[in-house]
């Protein structure tokens, strides 16, 4: 069970996370300082980089955890759909935000803050139903 805890908890605090960039943070690129924009934007990355690495990494090492290991009153689907969910979204960040990113360190680029508001959608759906999934694994497993 406190496995499940401790995975309902990083996916948590992800959703929770991404809905904030998603509404608040990524919009406010077009706001940010023209001139100072790659600064801007390599601030943005090593700070993000302290928050979401550790929370995405024990969100992925707890997803494994929970499909080789699952409780036995869980099973084995709603983790496998919750890995897949997973594999969605790093997916999504490994070749639509990062390269978006990498693009925005070089200056400011409106189509380019646009497309990663647009796509991020993706994830911001992955880690909401994720957090749904893993409220429904812990009472399902209790």
């Amino acid at each position: 069970m406190l496995l499940l805890a401790v995975h309902l908890a990083a996916t948590a605090a992800m959703g929770g996370l991404i809905w904030f960039v998603q509404i608040v943070h990524y919009p406010l690129f077009d706001r940010a300082d023209r001139a100072d924009f790659p600064a801007f934007e390599r601030d943005h990355q090593r700070r993000t980089s302290f928050v979401v690495g550790p929370l995405m990494g024990a969100e992925a090492a707890t997803a494994l955890w929970v499909v080789a290991a699952p409780p036995a009153d869980l099973g084995y689907l709603l983790p496998l759909i919750g890995l897949a969910l997973l594999g969605v979204i790093h997916l999504s960040t490994i070749t639509l935000q990062v390269p978006a990113h990498e693009r925005l360190a070089r200056g400011h680029d409106p189509g380019v803050t646009r497309r990663l508001v647009r796509t991020n959608w993706i994830r911001t759906a992955g880690w909401s139903a994720r957090t749904v999934l893993a409220v429904v694994m812990v009472v399902a497993a209790t």
